[in-house]
């Protein structure tokens, strides 16, 4: 492409080790840096975990919070002002929000693309409110599944909404036996025990309680079973206050896929989903899962070939999913699958087809 190279902006509300931001640094990795001049701005300073992998990928970030962090909408007006963007493209509702309200007018207004990570009814009231009353100012939509599209409602002939399933970038991450006892020696787990795994913020969305309930029902036919959570959260204090025996809260990691291979079953028990990348990265890992029917999971996850898709709230349904996965054999083969499912996981395509929405909004 013959020209300079389009200034583009990546809006999130935070930088934390969520799935929706882990996915920014998964596409910067595969963006095309001669066509594309990517900087990133995020609102909320405390979430900053990924800064560095951006920064280290050569992306300029800015933050847009502090004290006094209401602010922020100023300073991303300023932003735009100053940066003069071609194209905004905004993940979450409420930055999303702001830039369509503070787009500048005149010759030099960017162009809106928007990221829909979620299902419109996890949102606040106030906050599904503004999203209908500004969302057709955006010139592009981006789903993450076909589930997320059908919630978003408000729709336009043509090219207006595409679904881009992601994919996860593990960046080469070990497999095999050795990877396998060097992830048990680093989180404790006995050698032989069967062990099961999830991913994600403890929040009342990804209800980890309905998981702890169904695991104390699983110990009762694995005694030597163990549950591992991934993550933090407002739910923390609770969720280990009813933790039984087995169970392991590992916190916030930024080493999961090397985590992932001393892992039996990955599982979620979320309530509320739109395409969870943790799914996707344990899938990549070979990794039989079962986790709950909603959002985009039964998009990419058949039951009973990749894993096992049962009703969310009922520890009973899924504690009887976790057991059938007790069998190795059954195990083995559904890891299998779930591998060979993965293949079509595309970080870098996703970011392809995300560039050629780029080159249709920029040209119009």
């Amino acid at each position: 492409m013959s020209g300079p190279r389009a200034r583009v902006l990546w809006l999130a509300k935070g930088l934390g080790r969520g799935g929706a931001e882990q996915l920014l640094v998964n596409c910067v990795r595969h963006a095309d840096r001669s066509r594309y001049d990517i900087e990133v701005a995020y609102v909320l300073p405390h979430k900053d975990a990924l800064v560095p992998a951006l920064e280290a990928a050569g992306v300029p970030v800015h933050c847009l919070g502090g004290a006094p962090g209401r602010r922020w909408p100023l300073r991303l007006r300023a932003l735009l002002a100053e940066r003069r963007y071609d194209l905004v493209h905004t993940h979450m509702p409420v930055p999303a929000v702001a830039a369509r309200l503070l787009r500048p007018g005149g010759g030099r207004r960017p162009r809106l693309v928007h990221t829909e990570h979620n299902l419109w009814e996890r949102y606040r009231l106030p906050t599904r409110w503004a999203n209908a009353l500004t969302y057709r100012r955006n010139d592009a939509v981006v789903a993450v599944s076909h589930a997320v599209a059908a919630g978003i409602g408000r729709r336009r002939p043509g090219g207006w909404l595409t679904v881009v399933h992601h994919g996860p970038d593990l960046g080469g991450a070990p497999s095999g036996p050795a990877a396998r006892r060097a992830a048990r020696a680093e989180l404790g787990l006995p050698e032989g025990a069967l062990v099961v795994g999830t991913v994600g913020n403890l929040t009342a969305k990804k209800d980890q309680a309905t998981l702890l309930a169904a695991f104390a029902l699983l110990r009762g036919k694995e005694p030597d079973a163990r549950l591992v959570l991934v993550g933090s959260g407002p739910l923390e204090a609770g969720l280990k206050a009813r933790a039984g025996d087995g169970v392991l809260f590992a916190g916030m990691r930024a080493d999961v896929p090397a985590l992932l291979p001393g892992w039996d079953v990955f599982c979620l028990s979320s309530r509320q989903e739109g395409l969870p990348v943790a799914l996707m990265e344990a899938m990549a890992s070979g990794l039989p899962s079962v986790v709950t029917r909603v959002g985009g999971m039964p998009e990419i996850l058949d039951d009973g070939v990749e894993g096992r898709l049962v009703a969310p709230g009922d520890p009973v349904e899924l504690a009887s999913a976790l057991a059938e996965l007790a069998d190795p054999v059954r195990r083995g083969r559904m890891g299998a699958a779930a591998r060979e499912r993965a293949a079509s996981f595309d970080v870098a395509g996703a970011q392809r087809a995300i560039e050629r929405m780029y080159a249709r909004v920029l040209a119009n």
